[in-house]
């Protein structure tokens, strides 16, 4: 119980952390889902010239929002960087060894 109830205001805690933003602090023509999948997407290439570059960034602000977020969450992981192909580990042989005890 005393785990459990630790846990729960871990949690609480962790939500006072979530940035906000006012809804009429965002423009009409704010990017948008389409533009946050494609600033994940090229995330890797923006990051770096990001480093050299001061007014490069990764994250467009403002944005309008949870749909830029979505967007730039699946042009990083679906389409971007996260993107892998899964790699099989195959066995093409077994060695059984076994220690003998030479007396």
């Amino acid at each position: 119980m005393v785990k459990q109830a630790a846990a729960a205001c871990l949690a609480t805690a962790l939500t006072a952390c979530a940035a906000t933003q006012q809804a009429d602090a965002v423009a009409p023509q704010a990017p948008g889902f389409l533009l946050g999948l494609w600033h994940g997407f090229i995330f890797p290439v923006a990051w770096i010239v990001s480093l050299f570059v001061s007014n490069v960034a990764i994250y467009a602000v403002p944005n309008n929002g949870g749909w830029y977020d979505f967007g730039y969450f699946l042009g990083i992981v679906v389409f971007g960087v996260g993107a892998k192909r899964g790699h099989t580990v195959t066995r093409d042989r077994i060695i059984d060894v076994r220690a003998r005890r030479i007396d």
